[in-house]
């Protein structure tokens, strides 16, 4: 009898060295500067993950504090079947632009070596990694094993604002909604490299304003980080 193919067929390489780079876990006494952060954010064509396509995505890495501006990456993603979809409303991004992108598998062997033993970040990350792990899945047959972090999380842990209150129901706060009350500008809304560049700004101003709160410099078990 024959095996799947998920148990006879070798991971590509570039799916092969994320998984050897990996860390699922943070351990809860490392010092957050001593970890590095990628912060991500994508574009699609709808809201469905088994469905809709990622159109375009981005990715900045951030350590110790800083921003590192020069490896921010962007992609626009060929999809042949994208169409004017109600988020396309929202994005912008038009058909006749993923016609000229580069292919999905080729964008996420480019981004794999990019994630290699860091912790993602995004706003209301949660999307992003369904669709990023959807498109995977159909190219790559794994998904992603990083550890992660919900900036909107962080928002609730950190400003009064957006406490927990124990009531059912209660939403998470919206990327604006975070900014207003943080007097951040945000760039390029709804694009990949605008949010997520962003969104990386609301991470660092959290991380400050939560070291201030504690009095001493942040560890991992101060941060709602999830294991991959």
């Amino acid at each position: 009898m024959k095996l799947p193919w998920s148990r006879r067929e070798p991971l590509a390489p570039a799916a092969q060295a994320y998984l050897d780079a990996a860390e699922p876990d943070v351990g809860r006494k490392v010092p957050v500067d001593s970890l590095t952060f990628i912060v991500l954010d994508a574009e699609t064509t709808g809201f469905d993950p088994e469905k809709d396509r990622l159109l375009s995505l981005a990715i900045l890495p951030a350590k110790a504090g800083r921003l590192e501006i020069g490896a921010l990456q962007s992609w626009v993603i060929f999809q042949p079947t994208a169409a004017l979809t109600p988020a396309v409303r929202v994005h912008g991004i038009l058909p006749a632009e993923t016609a000229a992108g580069e292919p999905e598998p080729a964008v996420l062997a480019e981004l794999l070596p990019r994630l290699h033993g860091a912790v993602l970040v995004g706003h209301h990350l949660g999307f992003d990694l369904a669709m990023i792990n959807a498109a995977l899945r159909r190219h790559y047959r794994f998904q992603l094993k990083s550890p992660a972090l919900d900036t909107a999380a962080l928002a609730q842990r950190t400003l009064e604002a957006f406490r927990k209150t124990g009531y059912p129901g209660q939403r998470m706060p919206s990327l604006d909604e975070v900014c207003t009350h943080c007097a951040i500008t945000p760039l390029d809304r709804h694009t990949a490299p605008g949010d997520t560049f962003t969104t990386a700004e609301v991470f660092l101003v959290l991380c400050a304003r939560l070291t201030r709160q504690l009095g001493r410099p942040l560890v991992a078990g101060d941060l709602p980080i999830v294991s991959g």
